[in-house]
C-alpha cells in the first residue's frame, strides 16, 4: 500500500470529523448514542432486555430518531409511522442468532457468518415493510456496528453497488489491504448525558463507513465542530488524551 492510499484515508476521516472537538449536539452523535445504547445490553449480556417492556419504548426511539437524524425518513414510507413501527423490529432482533453481535469485518470471509448479516437485513425488511440496502445497513451499523451504511455516498466510494455477498467480500478485501492503518484510528463514541468521549470505540465498519462516504462525494460535517485550526494528524493520533482512546480500553 502506498503513503498516497495510507493519505487519503487519513484526509477522508479527518474531512469527516472536523478537525476539533466533535460535539453531541451535531448529527453525527446520533450514531454514538444509538450504539452505544444497544451496546450496553450486550455489555452486560443482557441482550433480551432491549425488547422488555420497561425498555421497548426507549429501544424504539433510539433507533428511530438514529435513522431520521441520518436521512432515512426523507422519501420514505417510515415517513408516515411512529415509533411503534419500529416494535417488531426490535422483538425480532432479540430473538436472532446471537453471533450476530459479534461479526466484524474479518468475519466477512466466513459463509456461514456473512449469511447472518444477509439473513438480518432480509428480516429488517420484513420487520420494517420497507426493502431498502440503506435502511437495513444503517439500522446494522447503529445497532451492531457490524457493517457499513451502504447510501448514495458510500457505495461509488467503495465501489460496490448493493448489499450482498459480494460487495462484503470487497469491504472485507479493502480492509485486507488496509487493516493496520484502519485499526490505528481509535476514536471513542460520546456520552449523551455529559458529552464526553465514552470507553466505547467506533467499529471497524464505522471508520469504513466515513471513508467510503467521504470518497464517494459525502459532504463533510465539520460544521457540527469547533476548533478547526487544529491538525487533523494530531487530533486523530494524539495518545493520552480523552479524544482518542486505545482500542479496547
Amino acid at each position: 500500500m502506498s503513503q498516497g492510499e495510507l493519505m487519503n484515508i487519513l484526509a477522508n476521516i479527518s474531512k469527516f470529523l472536523g478537525a476539533g472537538q466533535r460535539q453531541p449536539t451535531g448529527r453525527e452523535a446520533s450514531f454514538d448514542f444509538c450504539f452505544n445504547y444497544f451496546q450496553s445490553f450486550r455489555t452486560k449480556n443482557n441482550i433480551e432486555a432491549i425488547a422488555a417492556t420497561e425498555n421497548i419504548q426507549l429501544s424504539c426511539l433510539h433507533l428511530g430518531f438514529y435513522l431520521a437524524s441520518w436521512g432515512m425518513l426523507r422519501n420514505s414510507p417510515l415517513q408516515q409511522k411512529s415509533s411503534k413501527h419500529y416494535q417488531q423490529l426490535i422483538e425480532n432482533l432479540v430473538q436472532f442468532d446471537r453471533t450476530i453481535w459479534d461479526i466484524d469485518i474479518p468475519d466477512y470471509r466466513n459463509a456461514a457468518r456473512m449469511s447472518l448479516l444477509l439473513q438480518f437485513g432480509s428480516m429488517i425488511a420484513t420487520s420494517l415493510q420497507h426493502d431498502s440496502d440503506t435502511l437495513k445497513t444503517k439500522v446494522m451499523l447503529g445497532v451492531f456496528g457490524n457493517v457499513p451504511a451502504f447510501d448514495q455516498f458510500f457505495c461509488p466510494g467503495l465501489g460496490v453497488r448493493s448489499f450482498c455477498g459480494k460487495s462484503l467480500k470487497k469491504i472485507a478485501e479493502f480492509y485486507d489491504a488496509n487493516g493496520s492503518e484502519i485499526d490505528s484510528y481509535k476514536i471513542p463514541t460520546l456520552d449523551f448525558l455529559s458529552g464526553q468521549p465514552t470507553g466505547t470505540l467506533y467499529p471497524r465498519a464505522k471508520i469504513i463507513d466515513m471513508i467510503g462516504y467521504v470518497e464517494g462525494g459525502g459532504p463533510p460535517l465539520s460544521s457540527f465542530y469547533e476548533n478547526r485550526r487544529t491538525c487533523p494528524q494530531v487530533f486523530l493520533r494524539r495518545c493520552g488524551q480523552a479524544s482518542i482512546r486505545a482500542r479496547g480500553a
